[in-house]
């Protein structure tokens, strides 16, 4: 399928759908002597994982990776990396109806269209599934860009429904704070305003029960970044990360920065004065900004402060409430979609988007690396 492939000098392709054997990814470009086991994937792959909790589908899928190459006695061999990660919990019978009728707010009309043909299982290749593999591609560039620069990606839920998070300051959100509840129990919604994080599990629980759903705003923020990646013109930074989350399955929306609050500002409240940082401890002067309403992008390429993105996901598509449809041939109808279903797409949306902007960034590190030389951008 053309479009299975992202990226230039750190470049992913995928394969796989929601109810096929497995889902499998190849990893060409990463370089060589960057220490990978499968620890490092499945610690990604868990948080990703259906099944967590009542708040997600209750589908039991261990994704367990297996690292089919490219990997030597620990390390990343500059070869390609295929990972393959199983499907063991597909229940193809909960679909049948699907056959027949195109499921409201999903991707069965639209395959329909373009291919005259669909697998209509879970939704085949347009599933949430296939993201499994991304979340696998996004440990390895993980390990490339904290080995790389020493950058960090993490996500958090900013929103559900109405519920807003106060997150002062996302550079100082650890993954304590989105992964777990002060006594030690997991923060189910990966919302590190607690307060805000027990609303929205109640709010969830709410149109669960209702046979709805509800979708929601996740923030990422990258910490520990180096001025310079991106690309003029159309290889922008914030092109190519606009582009790998709106790929996101359920992604509406995507900005950076101060985003669409910008058009209420004037230029002179909006624009982020330069300063220099003097950090001490033998480390040379740098350029920053005393604010970052730029969102760490100028010109489409990084200034070295931290990069700050949000992403609008939409309800989940299949809800338990009859809706009306058609048939393929056309006759109208009401469905009611069965199986098992992710009544908020936002806790499981987390790592899933960090993966694809870790993607960008070893893309975009070894790009800019093979122009500047490793001097420079190490």
């Amino acid at each position: 399928m053309p479009g299975s492939s992202f990226g230039a000098a750190f470049r992913v392709t995928t394969a796989g759908e929601s109810h096929g054997p497995g889902n499998v990814v190849i990893v060409d470009g990463c370089p060589p002597g960057i220490a990978l086991s499968p620890a490092d994937l499945r610690r990604e792959l868990g948080r990703r994982r259906p099944g967590q909790s009542g708040l997600t589908t209750s589908r039991d899928e261990a994704d367990e990776p297996e690292i089919l190459s490219g990997v030597f006695e620990g390390c990343t061999t500059g070869t390609a990396i295929a990972i393959l990660v199983r499907n063991a919990d597909a229940c193809r019978a909960d679909y049948a109806e699907l056959r027949r009728a195109f499921r409201p707010g999903h991707a069965d009309f639209s395959y329909q269209a373009k291919y005259g043909r669909r697998d209509h299982r879970g939704g085949g290749r347009a599933s949430a599934r296939e993201t499994v593999a991304r979340v696998a591609a996004g440990a390895v560039a993980r390990k490339v860009i904290a080995d790389g620069f020493g950058g960090r990606v993490l996500g958090y839920v900013r929103q559900v429904g109405e519920v807003i998070a106060d997150v002062s300051d996302p550079g100082a959100v650890t993954r304590e704070h989105v992964e777990s509840m002060p006594g030690g129990e997991p923060n189910l919604v990966r919302c590190p305003d607690l307060v805000a994080a027990v609303r929205m599990q109640a709010l969830i629980e709410d149109v669960r029960d209702a046979g709805d759903s509800i979708g929601g705003v996740a923030e990422i923020v990258v910490t520990g970044m180096v001025a310079g990646l991106g690309e003029p013109v159309f290889d922008k930074l914030k092109a190519d990360l606009g582009k790998a989350l709106f790929s996101l399955p359920a992604v509406v929306g995507v900005e950076y920065g101060t985003g669409f609050g910008c058009v209420t500002l004037r230029g002179s409240e909006h624009n982020d004065a330069f300063v220099v940082e003097h950090p001490g401890d033998g480390a040379p002067p740098r350029v920053v900004t005393e604010t970052n309403r730029h969102g760490g992008i100028l010109g489409g390429i990084a200034t070295g402060m931290p990069l700050l993105l949000r992403a609008a996901v939409k309800p989940t598509s299949s809800v338990a409430l009859r809706q009306q449809t058609v048939t393929a041939a056309g006759d109208p109808t009401k469905l009611a979609v069965g199986g098992r279903h992710d009544p908020c797409l936002l806790p499981r949306f987390v790592p899933i988007a960090e993966a694809m902007v870790a993607i960008v960034l070893a893309d975009h590190y070894l790009r800019w690396r093979g122009q500047v030389g490793a001097s420079r951008s190490g």
